[in-house]
């Protein structure tokens, strides 16, 4: 079986944290999947998707991206991920075309190619009356599909989402998990984190649920559900493995 992501024993305690943000955790994320890193805040799943990125440095183990390891190889891999932050990271005085153009420019494409996709994207993504707007002026939803749209400008392999939904209506939502079908079908593969617990079962092929930095368990969302004692919904096999104490 091919692995596009494959995480080896990640261990990673920040200086002052009273407790690791990850403690060991390891998993695999097969070709062609949607693939949800589920967890309660502070989990792991933020500092999971760093050191993907190789924006933070493990103290211990390995993350790699199709065979390369994320650490040593960032600039490889930065052609095959597109990273989509729960933040949304645009300039915010720049019309939506100019950001698409300069984050187009930062991975090395042509002009044609920068205009080419995205237009295609634009209109798939139902902004394509807005690229003349600036971000400022966009409504939360709209922020997110922009934010989709310039981590696909390269057309990545894997595509990882944080909270790709989060706070956003209920129109730009069936509009986003379309996509993300949709992306997926091309042959893409999917790691995609969020607290809708129904969104994840509904989208999601496998899910991965972390919690105090450590791998809990793993499946698809049916089986998990008929295999865990007691359970009707994804939300109920969350709570089973991680509890019901608060995690602010």
């Amino acid at each position: 079986m091919a692995y596009t992501i494959e995480i080896n024993d990640l261990r990673k305690h920040y200086a002052g944290a009273t407790a690791p943000a990850l403690d060991g955790f390891s998993c695999k994320v097969e070709q062609n999947l949607i693939v949800g890193l589920l967890g309660p805040n502070g989990a792991g799943k933020t500092t999971c998707f760093n050191i993907l990125c190789g924006m933070v440095k493990p103290d211990a183990g390995q993350a790699l991206i199709a065979g390369q390891d994320c650490n040593s190889e960032r600039v490889a891999i930065g052609s095959l991920m597109g990273m989509v932050p729960q933040q949304i990271a645009l300039f915010g005085n720049l019309t939506a075309m100019e950001n698409f153009r300069y984050v187009g420019r930062l991975y090395g494409l042509p002009e044609h190619t920068i205009n080419t996709r995205t237009q295609l994207l634009l209109e798939r993504l139902g902004l394509d009356k807005h690229a003349g707007k600036r971000i400022n002026a966009f409504s939360g939803g709209m922020k997110r599909r922009a934010n989709i749209i310039a981590s696909l400008l390269h057309e990545p392999e894997l595509l990882l989402l944080d909270e790709p939904t989060a706070g956003v209506d209920v129109q730009s939502r069936a509009l986003i998990i379309d996509f993300i079908k949709d992306y997926r079908s091309q042959g893409k593969t999917i790691l995609y984190t969020s607290h809708l617990m129904d969104e994840a079962e509904q989208i999601c092929d496998k899910v991965i649920i972390i919690d105090n930095g450590k791998f809990i368990t793993s499946g698809e969302p049916a089986s998990l559900i008929r295999d865990t004692a007691h359970c009707s919904r994804l939300e109920d096999v969350f709570l089973h493995f991680t509890g019901r104490s608060l995690r602010d």
